[in-house]
């Protein structure tokens, strides 16, 4: 089984309210990139990986006008795609769910939320995603209310064999400093809103801790949008997102590109985005997508991949597919090949 986790970068601009693909010269909401470039680059890119299953980051909106599974339907049949079903979750007010688009035939899956609706747990307490978490951020004695701008989808699947996995997407972002204009208001946002993220982190690894403590079959799939060296300020916490959802005690979770960059310090690391940046007129690289499995996957032997267009040699050597993933998004897609 190949399963993948794919950042695309506005999706939701490819598609009009009825769920049609908008394939035009249009521009798209990427750098001088029309939507028909786009959306061909994206048919390739997902017919190159041929996965049974893609965790989408930033999957098209979900509101009272656009539906996330109409338009993920509508793309899969434009390109043939084995993975034609489509499961969602919570939605959110940010025009950039979390999707899984699958092959019915590999597998089934629901959503299948954890943790008590109402009011927010204390301390070792997990609340459902879409409700509140308290707790102290800032070590003041007084609880902080956290929410997900993007609450993480659970996933029960079953696979064909009729094992069970407990997949978990997740887009954890710290926002950036809108409104400040001062360096001080900048700084007090910026450490802010990390905080908030570390936070949302400590709620996913509570959620992931629970079922690995049940036995589960645990995957974490998806952007955590933090690492080394990606925060200016990240020399105040004493751990990162990605450290703090693989875990320091008890079972933890595997990554083998989450592990080289925490490792590599000054040495090389794996990449899986590509920015512009504009005010330097150079691209920074960085990891941030990843698949994070629990002990008893690791067992099973399986193979991670990250498909960059210049770090992988047959990215490299196949013109149309490096093309394509520089055209479809700002992130490469990473995939998991797993006997299960």
């Amino acid at each position: 089984m190949r399963l993948a986790t794919y950042n695309v970068e506005w999706f939701d601009s490819l598609f009009d309210e009825s769920g049609a693909l908008l394939v035009d010269d249009g521009w798209s909401a990427r750098h001088d990139i029309t939507r028909a470039q786009q959306i061909e680059a994206l048919g390739i890119v997902f017919t190159a990986m041929d996965a049974d299953a893609v965790m989408i980051i930033e999957a098209p909106d979900g509101n009272s006008r656009r539906d996330t599974t109409r338009s993920l339907k509508s793309f899969a049949a434009v390109f043939d795609l084995r993975t034609r079903e489509v499961l969602t979750g919570f939605v959110n007010d940010t025009q950039q769910e979390i999707a899984l688009l699958y092959d019915p035939a590999v597998l089934s899956a629901r959503h299948d939320p954890a943790g008590e609706r109402g009011p927010a747990q204390g301390d070792g307490g997990a609340p459902r995603f879409d409700g509140v978490f308290r707790i102290d951020l800032d070590i003041d004695a007084t609880e902080d209310k956290v929410v997900f701008s993007k609450p993480p989808l659970e996933v029960e699947a079953v696979t064909a064999k009729g094992n069970v996995l407990r997949l978990i997407g997740a887009h954890l972002k710290s926002k950036a400093p809108h409104g400040a204009q001062t360096r001080d208001q900048i700084m007090r946002l910026g450490i802010a809103n990390r905080r908030k993220q570390l936070a949302q982190a400590i709620w996913l690894r509570r959620r992931v801790a629970a079922h690995l403590e049940a036995g589960d079959s645990v995957i974490v799939m998806g952007d955590l949008n933090d690492g080394p060296g990606l925060d200016e300020y990240e020399h105040l916490f004493g751990r990162s997102s990605v450290e703090i959802v693989l875990g320091d005690g008890g079972p933890r979770l595997f990554d083998p590109h989450a592990i080289q960059a925490l490792n590599a310090k000054l040495g090389a690391q794996p990449t899986t985005a590509r920015f512009y940046i504009s005010g330097e007129q150079r691209y920074l690289q960085a990891m941030l997508d990843y698949i994070m499995v629990s002990p008893d996957l690791v067992a099973r032997g399986p193979k991670w991949h990250i498909w960059h267009p210049f770090d992988d040699p047959v990215c490299w050597e196949t013109p149309e597919l490096r093309q394509a993933l520089l055209t479809a998004s700002d992130h490469f897609p990473v995939t998991l090949d797993i006997d299960i």
